[in-house]
């Protein structure tokens, strides 16, 4: 439960500090750490334009994640174009297909932009917050069952298929 906790903690302080990250400066402050800086195609700047947001973990130092579509890639090479490798992922992002500039917007395009991350961010992280916690089920479940069955011989009838709801 503490693992799931955490999960939907850490999901709801990205939604919020993720609305920061349309201006382009508070992206690329997030490369400080960087692996790859000049003499390439994947720079903080190019990175950051692309929409990116550096994520490191202690073994992938040169994680980005999308603050909007949430795609997270790792793996970069010096070669690799961020707008390219951003767009040849099997989702529409919506902050790719701005086609001006984020200050140039209005009101309502802002809100319509918002209201498609939001969307995103609710889909994606709902999915792995129901995952962990159906995890958390299941693993609640076995030690119930494995406590009854040590402490007053309880015999369990067997695993009920459960249909599969629609995704």
């Amino acid at each position: 439960m503490e693992t799931f906790l955490k999960e939907l903690s850490l999901a709801c302080r990205h939604l919020i500090e993720f609305r920061d990250m349309y201006e382009y400066e508070n992206r690329i402050k997030t490369f400080t750490d960087w692996p790859f800086m000049e003499n390439c195609k994947c720079t903080p700047e190019n990175m950051a334009r692309a929409g990116f947001i550096h994520c490191p973990s202690a073994n992938e130092p040169d994680v980005a994640k999308c603050f909007f579509c949430l795609i997270e890639l790792e793996g970069w090479e010096p070669n690799d174009d961020p707008q390219v490798e951003h767009s040849k992922r099997p989702h529409n992002c919506g902050f790719l297909s701005l086609t001006k500039n984020f200050d140039d917007l209005t009101v309502e395009e802002y809100y319509m932009l918002e209201m498609e991350r939001l969307r995103t961010f609710l889909c994606k992280t709902g999915r792995s917050t129901m995952k962990s916690f159906e995890e958390e089920v299941d693993a609640t479940r076995k030690r119930l069952t494995d406590h009854f069955v040590s402490k007053h011989q309880y015999t369990p009838e067997p695993k009920m298929l459960v249909p599969e709801s629609p995704s």
